[in-house]
C-alpha cells in the first residue's frame, strides 16, 4: 500500500515565516519575559528595530527607483491607495466599536491600514499573473520609502492617544529608532551596499530573527499585563471577517479603479497587487516604537491580514495567469513599447526586490 502524505493545495500558501512568528508567540505565552529579563528583552528588541531600518536604508537603491518616476501615474495611483483608501477605510471601521471590535484590536486594525505596501510578494503575484513586474517593483519601493515617514506621521494623526501617546517623547523614539538607522543605511549604502549584496541570504536570517524577537517581546508584554484577556474566540473571528471585508473592498477598487483611470492589464495587476497588501516586514518593528507595552494587540491584526492577502492574491494570481493574452502585454517581447518596461528597471538591474525579511 503506498503511504499518503497531506498536502496543502497550490494555491493556499502557509508561509513559513507565519508559523515561525506563531511559534514564537506561542513561547511568549508560556515563557514570557519579566523583571530584568523583560528588560533586556526591551533593549535587544530597540537595538534589532534600529538593525532593521539601518540594514533597509542600505539595500534600498533610491536612484533606481526614483528612476521609476516615468511611470508616475501608476506610483501615485499605489500610493493614494495605501495611504489614503486604506487609511480612510480604516477610520469607517470605528464603527465596528464596541459591538465588533473592542477598542484595543480597532487601533491594531486602524495601524495595520496605515502601513506601508509590500515589495516581494506584490512582485511575485505581478509576475505569475502576467502583470507589470518593473512598475510593480517601483511602486512597492515608494511605498516602503514613503512608509518610514508618513506612517508615524498618520499614526499620530488618527490614533492619538490609543497609539500608547504621541508626545515629542515618542516622536523623538520614532527619528532615533526608524528614521536615524535608516538614513545613516542609505548613506553608507555606497560603501556596504555590495557586501550586503553578496551576503543577502545571511542578513536575511538577521532580519528574520531580529523579527522575532520583535514580536516576543511585544507579546511578553501583553502577557505580563494580561490584556489577552479582552481576546475571545467570538472577537478574533469579528476581527477576521471585518479584515476579510477591508481586503475584498481594497482588491475591488484597485482592479476596477485602475480600469476606470484608462491603466492597460498589466499596469492595472501590478497596481491591484501593491495597492491591496500590507507590509508585516515594516509594520511589526513600526508597531514595537509606536505602542510600547501596547503592541502585542496592535500587530495581531497586521499578522492575520499578512496571511490572508497571500492566501487570497495566490488565488487570483493564478486566475489571471489563465487570461487571454493581451496583444499589447508589455510582457510581449514583440510588444514595441518593451523598451520602456526595461528602462524602469527590472529584478536583474538591481532594483529593490526585497524587504527587510523574507515576508513582505
Amino acid at each position: 500500500m503506498s503511504r499518503r502524505t497531506l498536502k496543502l493545495p497550490s494555491w493556499l500558501p502557509i508561509d513559513p515565516y507565519i508559523l515561525a512568528l506563531i511559534g514564537t508567540v506561542a513561547v511568549a505565552a508560556l515563557l514570557p519575559a519579566s523583571g530584568a529579563a523583560a528588560d533586556v528583552a526591551g533593549g535587544a528588541s530597540t537595538g534589532a528595530v534600529a538593525l532593521l531600518f539601518f540594514l533597509y536604508g542600505a539595500r534600498l537603491s533610491t536612484a533606481e527607483a526614483l528612476d521609476g518616476l516615468k511611470h508616475w501615474r501608476l506610483h501615485l495611483t499605489v500610493l493614494i491607495c495605501t495611504f489614503v483608501a486604506f487609511p480612510l477605510l480604516g477610520l469607517a471601521g470605528e464603527s465596528l466599536v464596541p459591538y465588533v471590535l473592542t477598542p484595543q484590536l480597532y487601533s491594531g486594525f486602524l495601524f495595520l491600514c496605515l502601513v506601508p505596501s509590500t515589495i516581494q510578494s506584490s512582485i511575485a503575484f505581478t509576475s505569475i499573473a502576467r502583470g507589470n513586474v518593473p512598475a510593480a517593483i517601483c511602486a512597492g519601493s515608494f511605498s516602503s520609502l514613503a512608509g518610514i515617514f508618513l506612517t508615524p506621521l498618520l499614526a499620530a494623526a488618527v490614533l492619538g492617544n490609543s497609539g500608547g501617546g504621541f508626545s515629542a517623547d515618542a516622536l523623538l523614539k520614532i527619528g532615533v529608532q526608524l528614521l536615524l538607522p535608516f538614513v545613516a543605511g542609505q548613506l553608507l549604502r555606497r560603501w556596504i551596499g555590495g557586501f550586503i549584496t553578496r551576503h543577502k541570504k545571511v542578513l536575511g536570517y538577521v532580519d528574520r530573527g531580529s523579527i522575532l524577537l520583535v514580536v516576543y517581546t511585544a507579546f511578553s508584554e501583553g502577557m505580563v499585563a494580561g490584556i489577552w484577556h479582552q481576546v475571545t474566540p467570538a472577537r478574533l473571528g469579528a476581527l477576521l471577517a471585518a479584515e476579510a471585508v477591508l481586503l475584498a473592498l481594497m482588491l475591488t477598487l484597485t482592479w476596477y479603479g485602475a480600469k476606470r483611470l484608462g491603466f492597460e492589464r498589466g499596469d492595472r495587476i501590478a497596481i491591484q497587487f501593491a495597492g491591496s497588501k500590507k507590509s508585516l516586514a515594516a509594520g511589526l518593528p513600526m508597531a514595537s516604537v509606536l505602542f510600547g507595552a501596547h503592541a502585542s494587540l496592535a500587530v495581531l491584526p497586521l499578522m492575520l491580514f499578512h496571511q490572508m492577502q497571500l492566501m487570497v492574491c495566490a488565488v487570483i494570481a493564478k486566475r489571471r495567469s489563465r487570461d487571454p493574452r493581451d496583444p499589447l502585454d508589455p510582457l510581449d517581447p514583440q510588444d514595441p513599447r518593451q523598451g520602456r518596461w526595461e528602462r524602469l528597471g527590472t529584478p536583474a538591474s538591481g532594483a529593490v526586490a526585497e524587504e527587510p525579511v523574507a515576508v513582505g
